[in-house]
């Protein structure tokens, strides 16, 4: 089989998962971030990367594995071989793509390269579904997403902690380099 119709069948079983599976971790509240397929000796791992606003903790992993693994299962989008399947939050170490990943990491600290090729690191300010405002130096500086060429969040270590009620939507582990990852084997 050639390079190309390997990555060609790939696309298209990656696809048939990602359909199968969009509407039941909606369900959970949970928004389908990635589908990975890789060969892993006889078998091959499927690993499904999830978030959602509330961020993601362990038992919404294990809940999401029940899920994409039945609705894998029932669309037969792995076919007959043997597969490993890995649901997984999507981690710290993802970049901001959508607008939904700005929202979702509002006044964390940001290092981004523009399509200009300037780089700069802020603190994600308001964000909609076309820019973002960063605090740069303790200033404003907004920037359309289609000017980002790249974005990703830096890990804090000694950050101050604000108050109580100040950071919405954080929880348990502070999202900061948590991954919650299951683990479900499958014949």
């Amino acid at each position: 089989m050639s390079p190309a119709h390997d990555k060609g069948a790939q696309d298209a079983t990656r696809d048939r998962i990602a359909a199968a599976v969009v509407e039941p971790l909606a369900a959970l509240g949970l928004d389908l971030e990635a589908v990975e397929v890789t060969p892993a000796g006889k078998r091959r791992l499927l690993r499904v990367a999830v978030d959602s606003d509330a961020g993601v903790t362990l038992d919404d992993v294990a809940e999401a594995t029940r899920e994409v693994s039945q609705a894998i299962d029932d669309a037969e989008a792995m076919g007959e071989a043997p597969y490993t399947l890995e649901v997984t939050s999507r981690g710290v170490d993802s970049p901001l793509t959508l607008p939904r990943h700005w929202r979702r990491n509002h006044d964390r600290l940001v290092k981004v390269t523009t399509t200009g090729g300037e780089s700069l690191t802020g603190r994600i300010g308001a964000s909609d579904e076309d820019r973002v405002t960063l605090d740069v130096s303790g200033r404003p500086r907004t920037l359309g997403y289609d000017e980002v060429a790249k974005a990703l969040v830096q890990v804090e270590f000694n950050r101050k902690h604000l108050e109580a009620g100040d950071r919405a939507g954080d929880r348990a582990g502070d999202r900061a380099g948590d991954r919650a990852t299951d683990w479900a084997e499958e014949a």
